[in-house]
């Protein structure tokens, strides 16, 4: 079976494609640019790279229908017109499944927890998030109308070497893991009981992997692709004292007050689009029709990210 991965070398698609090869797909990776995986794997040699940029191709998707999959991952779709362009291309063909990758951000903020992946009356904070669950709302319905053969994958905060990682403020600063592998004091949020949700991007594409090879129970359904847990601001921020080896020394402030204190204004609408989505996740569902089995806990998948800034230069730590 022929697989067309779209953002193929992106977060996700560094480990599926490889995931794909390996259990005897044939595999097309589309990237809008010469851009190379997160970690390198033999099995790249045996995938098929294709140079397409969505935003600048007029017939896009019938140029993928072209490349005759049988499978479409939509790794990078942030657009619902885009979707039902895909799914109308898709109605003429024979494309047998359509995977389409929606996001944690198209939840609302928490009522009852854990979050309810079916929920049909999500409220979303901003556009990417409003633009994501519509997509949802119309594959679902397209399923439930006319058998189209989707199915949602819902990634949390995807985490781990080689990229920028949510940190305990809420935002991608490095302010805050400098100060801690100082040993510096630093303020959280309110008490730093919201919530994050690392993911580590080999376990979002097990997620579209097991999908793939259960698409008699995936049809039709929504999947949240998360760690077993989640952690608090204060849990993250009390771990990485202990990865760089030094005592906590946590304060915490009000929400106006720690934005002065932040001192970006980016960053701190950052942070409150994070926090203000606080609540956990259930991954039963996934366990039980996809049997999925999360190969990294947050905690590693955040030790893993945290070495590679180390690796790479981008904190330093005294020796």
């Amino acid at each position: 079976m022929k697989a067309v991965v779209i953002g193929g070398k992106g977060h996700i698609g560094t480990y599926l494609c490889p995931m794909l090869v390996k259990n005897g797909f044939e595999v097309v990776s589309i990237t809008r640019g010469n851009s190379q995986p997160y970690e390198d794997d033999y099995a790249w040699k045996d995938v098929e790279s294709v140079f397409l940029d969505r935003n600048k191709c007029s017939n896009f998707e019938e140029q993928v229908i072209s490349m005759n999959p049988d499978i479409i991952i939509d790794l990078v779709n942030f657009n619902i017109e885009d979707t039902k362009k895909m799914v109308e291309a898709i109605k003429k063909s024979n494309v047998s499944h359509y995977l389409y990758c929606s996001s944690c951000w198209a939840h609302g903020m928490a009522e009852i927890l854990p979050f309810n992946k079916d929920d049909m009356n999500k409220v979303p904070l901003d556009e990417y998030g409003k633009d994501k669950f519509a997509s949802e709302m119309y594959l679902k319905e397209e399923y439930r109308k006319n058998g189209f053969p989707a199915t949602i994958v819902m990634p949390g905060q995807i985490s781990g070497p080689g990229w920028t990682i949510i940190n305990p403020w809420g935002n991608t600063s490095m302010r805050v893991i400098q100060d801690i592998a100082d040993g510096k004091e630093i303020a959280l949020p309110n008490f730093g009981m919201e919530i994050i949700h690392h993911v580590h991007g080999y376990d979002v594409a097990q997620v579209f992997m097991n999908a793939i090879t259960h698409r008699n129970v995936s049809l039709g359904e929504s999947f949240d692709a998360e760690a077993e847990n989640s952690i608090t601001l204060y849990g993250y921020a009390k771990h990485l004292y202990e990865f760089f080896g030094h005592e906590p020394k946590i304060k915490f402030l009000g929400w106006n007050e720690w934005c002065e204190y932040e001192g970006n204004k980016e960053e701190c609408e950052h942070t409150y689009y994070h926090i203000i989505r606080s609540g956990t996740f259930s991954i039963e569902k996934e366990k039980r029709l996809l049997e999925y089995k999360p190969k990294y806990t947050n905690l590693e998948t955040i030790d893993l990210a945290i070495q590679s800034y180390i690796d790479r230069g981008l904190i330093s730590v005294k020796r």
